[in-house]
């Protein structure tokens, strides 16, 4: 292998530099003693050089099964709050390449958590706008765990329906409107309450949309419509009354159709 054959040719390095060192002391006329302290200082120098080296890849394998271990857990952590399967990864892959694959799935699901915990943030705040126009009570969901992704559904689906409700009852409120405002012109009524002056004033986006109020509205229709009615009646009386008069009094017709512009 060529792992061997590298370790090989370092072996041999090393021996080709004691050799040279040897012949370079034997020239020079160093004593056998003293030669033999060189090399053990050559020794001590390289050993502590290759020791060195093992500690820090020693150290790199410590740091990547740590990290493999905090991966694990934070793992564990996430698929319980997301509602997911334990995450299985691969039992044949590498220290390495298993820290890595850990890493990336944590990242990957801690983004499915904010991204999950933003769009409940999105949703509430709609929520709460919905309610405040329609007096109803917020979607019951818990604001501090993450949600799963049917309860996301749910919420979704609870705003859409809440949505149209909006627009039905902003219809008939606009609508109402409309009515009690001609109603309210032809008795020359002035609005005299709160209430009817909140309907006939007030921007039609503001007004709260409750079903108290609906039905207020309505009742409000009904009172206008019911005082127009009688109004009609007595007005139906008096023309008639005056029709009357007119004929035993003989008045004559250019007077009668200058009082029925009238």
């Amino acid at each position: 292998a060529r792992s061997e054959a590298l370790a090989a040719e370092a072996v041999s390095c090393l021996n080709r530099a004691l050799v040279a060192l040897r012949d370079i002391w034997e020239e020079i006329g160093i004593p056998e003693e003293q030669r033999l302290e060189r090399t053990d200082v050559v020794k001590k120098h390289i050993k502590s050089l290759l020791d060195m080296m093992v500690a820090e890849e020693e150290n790199l394998k410590e740091r990547l099964l740590k990290s493999i271990a905090l991966c694990r857990k934070e793992l564990d952590t996430l698929c319980r709050e997301l509602q997911l399967d334990p995450f299985e990864a691969e039992e044949e892959s590498t220290i390495l390449q298993l820290e890595k694959n850990l890493r990336t799935r944590v990242e990957v699901m801690l983004k499915q958590k904010r991204d999950r915990k933003q769009e409940l943030k999105t949703l509430q705040e709609q929520d709460q706008d919905l309610c405040d126009i329609l007096c109803t009570t917020p979607f019951c969901i818990d604001s501090n765990a993450v949600p799963s992704l049917e309860e996301l559904d749910r919420y979704r689906r609870h705003l859409a329906s809440l949505t149209a409700e909006k627009e039905r009852r902003r219809e008939e409120f606009v609508s109402t409107k409309r009515q009690i405002i001609l109603c309210m012109e032809e008795l020359d009524h002035t609005p005299d309450t709160s209430f009817e002056r909140d309907v006939v004033c007030e921007d039609e986006e503001t007004f709260c949309l409750s079903t108290d109020n609906i039905a207020a509205l309505q009742d409000l229709l009904q009172q206008l419509e019911a005082r127009r009615s009688l109004n009609e009646v007595v007005c139906a009386e008096l023309r008639s009354r005056i029709l009357a008069l007119w004929e035993r009094l003989q008045i004559p017709v250019e007077e009668r159709e200058a009082f029925a512009v009238h």
